[in-house]
């Protein structure tokens, strides 16, 4: 048994949970290396209090999960077959009693809990499991983090590539297709998230997406982008300037800069997530672009690029060694510009080290 799977049976004990369903694929990868999108079919990671563990997942999965090293029991099912029945008689073989089970309620679906409810109508599915995976995940191995630092070095190729590749009369979309196939030819094949780029006024909408906007002279270029290497995220932003951008433009930028870099150098051991929020969100306050801030300053990152903690007011976590997340203030004003400076660090003894080292000084690309 590994340890993180003995860690979730303690809980289990300690909690009075029967059984404990893990049906995120990513949550599945952390405890068992396995890893799979399913789309529409079924994929579970099943965990007894006192019982070894097993994996249920469609036939055609069955050599991967055993090709990763997984030492227990695996269970297929072929497409034209009830999947759920299926499940339901092997976890019913094992004969548990009181069936109390702990679920992740942000992964699994109305229809699919309603589908374990009918073949399994005698258990209780009271028990959120999220809150104890989030622990789990919040404090990062010594593995875990060169894995971060190496997706971080792929994210700054990917700046350096697309900075190269910003032109006047070019769309973001074409920026964006040149940084991904640098990536590619380098063996690099998979992203965080979906490339972004933004030119002038569409950077003012910080969840907008790559579009073919052309790029313009005597703007501002947003960029927000990330790399996945064996199964760990990067994020990162920076915003470069095209020609020469009005004096309204570079104030908001050194701002934004000014906020981004008092936050890293605020991080360590001890300070509360909400404390890096307002020493960031004060300075951008300070100088008059408060209510352009529009988000908090940072969320968590791992196997995903978006995980627990949030860095935002009223949270009052206490940061502790080896946690990762992003800190990443923002300043945008619709219809003009927007700017985001962004890196994601971990925190050491006394501070924190980014992941990301591209260059925050203003780059100017003409």
């Amino acid at each position: 048994m590994n340890n993180k799977i003995e860690k979730i049976q303690r809980w289990m004990q300690q909690n009075n949970v029967d059984i404990t369903l893990i049906s995120n694929p990513k949550t599945i990868q952390y405890l068992t290396q396995f890893y799979s999108d399913p789309i529409e079919r079924v994929l579970m990671l099943v965990i007894f209090e006192d019982k070894d563990p097993f994996i249920f997942c469609p036939e055609l999965e069955v050599g991967s999960v055993k090709e990763v090293g997984w030492n227990h029991s695996v269970y297929g099912y072929q497409d034209q077959e009830d999947p759920w029945k299926i499940f339901a008689s092997q976890i019913r073989s094992r004969k548990v009693p009181n069936q109390v089970i702990a679920i992740e309620k942000d992964a699994l679906t109305i229809d699919r809990l309603e589908s374990l409810k009918q073949v399994l109508p005698s258990s209780q599915f009271s028990v959120n499991a999220i809150p104890m995976i989030e622990q789990m995940k919040l404090i990062k191995s010594t593995q875990e983090i060169e894995k971060l630092k190496i997706a971080g070095k792929w994210a700054d190729f990917a700046f350096n590539e697309g900075f190269k590749a910003v032109q006047l009369g070019r769309t973001e979309a074409q920026v964006a297709a040149e940084l991904q196939y640098s990536l590619m030819k380098k063996g690099i094949m998979e992203l965080s998230f979906p490339t972004l780029i933004q030119a002038g006024a569409h950077a003012a909408e910080p969840h907008g997406a790559t579009s073919s906007n052309k790029i313009e002279n005597n703007q501002l270029v947003l960029f927000d982008l990330g790399t996945m290497w064996q199964g760990y995220a990067s994020d990162a932003s920076r915003t470069v300037a095209i020609g020469k951008p009005a004096d309204k433009l570079l104030d908001m930028y050194n701002v934004c800069l000014e906020a981004q870099l008092a936050a890293q150098e605020a991080v360590k051991p001890g300070i509360k997530a909400e404390e890096l929020d307002k020493i960031a969100r004060d300075i951008i306050a300070k100088a008059g672009y408060g209510e352009y801030f529009i988000h908090r300053l940072g969320h968590g990152l791992g196997m995903s690029d978006h995980e627990f903690p949030s860095i935002m007011k009223r949270n009052k976590m206490l940061l502790q060694k080896r946690m990762c997340f992003s800190i990443e203030p923002g300043i945008y004003i619709p219809g003009f510009a927007g700017v985001r400076i962004e890196d994601c660090v971990y925190v050491t003894e006394n501070g924190c080290q980014a992941f990301t080292h591209t260059s925050k000084e203003l780059q100017y690309i003409d």
